[in-house]
């Protein structure tokens, strides 16, 4: 952040520390941000804002308002919200009956009854029809034994089914009760979706949201040319629009803006307390491209454009190239118009057929990329990605000291759909990501590590170093899981494969000079 931000940023950490009513709260985790502004005459000058709510109010003393308040008693929002909570207390009540509850228990108790009743008739049958099988392989039936085995069989039939029909209009008895019941609780339900849904549309409708323009713009109508169509929950809350409101409404022009988390980390994301962060980019970026029209702003700190004359070549042959990426380069294209990986490859090898680029490392990551120059190689390497059967070493800086000296990180990962690039923790939705660790040395507050992933998820071994529950030391220079400052501090050093066509294993190994000059 710019020094001016730094200084104000540390006045309102002074201020929260000095807020013992709020220290329980606070330390649960919440962001802040603070914008720089210039008045008419000259004068410099700071806002402060918090994210959301702040014990309990959007109010305070020393930070700017909300941009709607959307808790003033008289408004429609809490009026409309004290209907919907009648509503969960309704549901709650209806819920908690002792009769719903009891006819509940009945109908799951006489429909394993049931369940268990036939089950036992069945294998009765099962029995009594091995029986007759094997009486009439005996070759001793006569006509009257066997037409009564036939009769047997159609008893049993007709039995199964007379019990069938009995456990059935027991069930049904209890169904037909609980029905009235269900009915109206799942019309409770559907009428709090309803109201809910139309709430948050009325609610984002209020959020009129300025730029340096002074055009105005609501929530609802910068959300409609996103893909998600709607604002996500808490859209127009967060600091960074907060400030920027407050800025324009008073005629002041915003020159520095920085947002910090203070308190501990979610356990998804990935926050450090005192961290500077961007604005999410899924929840804040729709609003800030519209609130920052007419504003001089720097470009984006995520899309630093590398242009790369010739890449270093680890290993090459007629089927199979292996490169060593340089920090800052894009695996393949993206939404830049900037150098890939992939774009080289296809200037060096315009006659290639094949898709190229195996794998991917990230914009911020060096090392070895393979790629193949034939489709069906491709298939085969890939193939071999998917099996698990290729070996990848990677050479990591540390922000802090790993305690033990090698073990396993296993943490889940989806991406953060409102905040992208960022991936985060999910233990629901999460795809599987393990990654073995092994310190190498430890120096000056640091540690060098070699990782070994043995899932390739997007940002897994970042996420895996930064979090709490992995390492809990972000590898140096991580602008999205630590601290930003030079280089991401992470290295492909090794890759191991088996050649799809001469069969021999390929191992490549491409220290990196420049890397190493930064670790201590």
């Amino acid at each position: 952040p710019h020094p001016w931000c730094v200084g104000a940023a540390e006045e309102v950490q002074d201020y929260l520390s000095a807020r013992p009513d709020w220290a329980e709260e606070l330390s649960k985790g919440k962001m802040f941000g603070v914008l720089v502004v210039e008045d008419a005459e000259g004068r410099l000058g700071y806002l402060a804002a918090f994210s959301g709510i702040l014990s309990g109010k959007n109010r305070h003393p020393f930070f700017v308002p909300p941009v709607y308040d959307l808790l003033q008693p008289e408004g429609f929002f809490k009026q409309e919200e004290e209907q919907i909570s009648q509503i969960n207390r309704r549901i709650a009540r209806l819920e908690q009956d002792e009769c719903y509850r009891g006819l509940r228990q009945c109908l799951a108790r006489i429909s394993r009854e049931a369940e268990n009743g036939l089950a036992a008739f069945r294998q009765h049958m099962k029995e009594a029809k091995a029986a007759r099988e094997h009486l009439r392989q005996s070759g001793v039936l006569s006509p009257e034994m066997a037409a009564a085995l036939i009769r047997e069989s159609q008893f049993q039939k007709a039995e199964y089914k007379r019990l069938e029909r009995a456990w059935e209009e027991k069930i049904s008895l209890f169904q037909t009760r609980l029905r009235a019941y269900e009915e109206e609780i799942q019309g409770l339900k559907a009428e709090r979706k309803t109201r809910s849904a139309d709430l948050q549309q009325r609610l984002f409708a209020k959020f009129e949201m300025l730029n340096a323009r002074g055009e105005a713009r609501n929530l609802c109508d910068i959300f409609a040319e996103t893909v998600h169509k709607t604002p996500p929950a808490g859209a127009g809350e967060c600091a960074a629009p907060k400030l920027l409101q407050c800025a324009y409404r008073n005629g002041w022009e915003p020159l520095a803006m920085a947002e910090f988390w203070w308190g501990a980390s979610p356990k998804t994301e990935i926050r450090r307390h005192g961290h500077y962060y961007p604005a999410c980019s899924g929840k804040c970026g729709p609003i800030l491209k519209h609130m920052l029209q007419g504003l001089r702003v720097e470009d984006s700190p995520l899309v630093v454009p590398v242009r790369v004359p010739d890449l270093e070549i680890a290993y090459e042959d007629e089927w199979i190239v292996v490169v060593n990426k340089p920090a800052g380069m894009l695996s393949v294209p993206g939404k830049e118009d900037t150098m890939s990986v992939y774009s080289w490859l296809r200037e060096k090898y315009p006659d290639a057929d094949g898709p190229l680029v195996v794998h991917r490392l990230d914009m911020d990551t060096s090392g070895l990329l393979l790629a193949a120059k034939t489709k069906i190689v491709h298939q085969h390497l890939q193939a071999q990605f998917k099996s698990r059967l290729v070996r990848k070493r990677y050479i990591a800086l540390l922000d802090g000291i790993v305690s033990g000296n090698k073990g396993e990180i296993s943490l889940p990962l989806c991406p953060d759909t409102f905040d992208r690039p960022r991936q985060k923790v999910d233990e629901d939705h999460g795809k599987p990501a393990q990654t073995f660790y092994e310190v190498l040395e430890r120096r000056q507050g640091r540690t060098l590590v070699a990782f070994y992933p043995r899932t390739g998820r997007t940002h897994q071994l970042r996420v895996h170093a930064a979090h709490p529950q992995g390492l809990n030391c972000p590898i140096v220079g991580d602008r999205l899981y630590g601290k930003e400052g030079g280089r991401l501090c992470l290295h492909a050093e090794m890759l191991e494969f088996t050649h799809p066509v001469k069969g021999e294993v390929i191992r490549c190994v491409c220290p990196c000079d420049d890397f190493k000059e930064l670790i201590w």
